[in-house]
């Protein structure tokens, strides 16, 4: 398959919203505003469909929690269940990462079993069949949160085109025993002699070193060693660099008033932009739901849109891992991988659900 670009980009973005001030993270704010907006949009389905607008909230209350406490448990029972159970507070650090959609999915409906037992006049699948509308547009956010944090990353494309993950490289530049003031990786325009079609591209890093006690002389020192050392030695470096071990670190320093301007000069690794993907993919499935919804309202047969919504979702997510680096090294074994086998199951319900859906038909429009 071909990468989503017809060439490579570098993607180096500041995964806080406003620099300097780290505690609001594109993926926070992103996923917030899932919920914001599909709370929203919830209310309109409500309003239009006579039923209680006022019952929205409460509809809120019981997303939010399954979502967030079923995408971290689906991750620790899925994923890394001797890690977490041998340390079980740690499940509790959300913010260390670690969420899985498929316990979200899984968590979700169950959820929604439990506010529509509790609702009268509101049957489970008349809920879910809205719900999974505004869910797949949380998705599609998600996803862009995901590539904003420069994670859940594709496998190396073997071509020039794809994107190169840098935001890792220049955390850990961050680190160096030197006053670094800023970094910038950047695709070098004056590099292009140096592509071979293997999908190892020129990338520049250029680095504002203030001056401080550091002669030129021993700046050079001190960076050939310790960035030759960062970019083949670590193992974010590695993944998403190839910076060359045999040679020395190609790099430049320019002296300027109160600081030095460097220019490392290295090769990244394009890849496949597979949050894009997911993303694009989630969006074009939220509008075809919504217009279904639109089109037929009330008339549309109980369990069809929630049916649409497993069979192309996950049937989505089966697909695209395949473009995906592995998550945990368990599946470096497995044909496929974690992510797939649970995606399976839910296709198969959702083909069920369609096929009772249409049985029945539509509905008849009421006067």
């Amino acid at each position: 398959m071909l990468s989503f670009f017809l060439t490579y980009i570098v993607w180096d973005p500041n995964p806080a919203v406003f620099s300097g001030f780290d505690r609001l993270r594109w993926y926070s704010l992103l996923f917030a505003l899932g919920f914001i907006i599909s709370q929203q949009v919830m209310v309109y389905f409500f309003k239009k469909e006579g039923q209680d607008e006022r019952l929205v909230d409460k509809l809120t209350i019981y997303m939010v929690l399954a979502t967030i406490l079923g995408a971290r448990l689906g991750h620790v029972l899925f994923y890394e269940p001797e890690k977490y159970l041998s340390n079980p507070i740690d499940i509790l650090k959300v913010w260390e990462g670690g969420l899985a959609s498929h316990g979200a999915a899984i968590a979700i409906l169950f959820a929604l079993w439990l506010y529509a037992k509790r609702t009268p006049g509101q049957s489970y699948l008349w809920v879910v069949d809205r719900i999974v509308i505004v869910t797949a547009m949380t998705g599609a956010l998600i996803r862009v949160g995901n590539l904003m944090n420069s994670e859940i990353g594709g496998k190396d494309t073997g071509t020039d085109s794809g994107i190169v993950y840098a935001r890792d490289a220049e955390e850990i530049l961050e680190s160096l025993k030197v006053p670094i003031a800023s970094i910038e990786a950047y695709k070098p325009s004056d590099r292009d002699a140096e592509l071979q079609g293997n999908g190892i591209v020129p990338v520049n890093f250029e680095l504002v070193i203030s001056k401080g006690n550091f002669s030129k002389e021993d700046l050079e020192g001190i960076l050939a060693q310790d960035i030759k050392y960062a970019f083949t030695r670590f193992n974010s470096s590695k993944e998403y660099l190839a910076e060359p071990v045999e040679t020395p670190l190609n790099f430049e320093i320019l002296e300027r008033p109160g600081d030095y301007l460097v220019t490392v000069k290295t090769f990244g690794r394009a890849k496949y932009p597979t949050q894009i993907y997911e993303a694009a993919s989630y969006f074009v499935i939220f509008l075809i739901l919504l217009g279904l919804w639109v089109k037929f309202k009330s008339r549309l047969p109980d369990g069809l849109l929630l049916g649409m919504f497993l069979i192309s979702v996950f049937g989505m997510r089966f697909v695209w891992e395949f473009f995906k680096e592995v998550q945990v090294d368990f599946e470096q074994t497995m044909q496929f991988n974690m992510g797939q086998l649970l995606s399976i199951p839910l296709v198969a319900i959702g083909i069920v659900l369609v096929v009772k859906a249409m049985t029945k038909g539509f509905k008849e429009e009421k006067n």
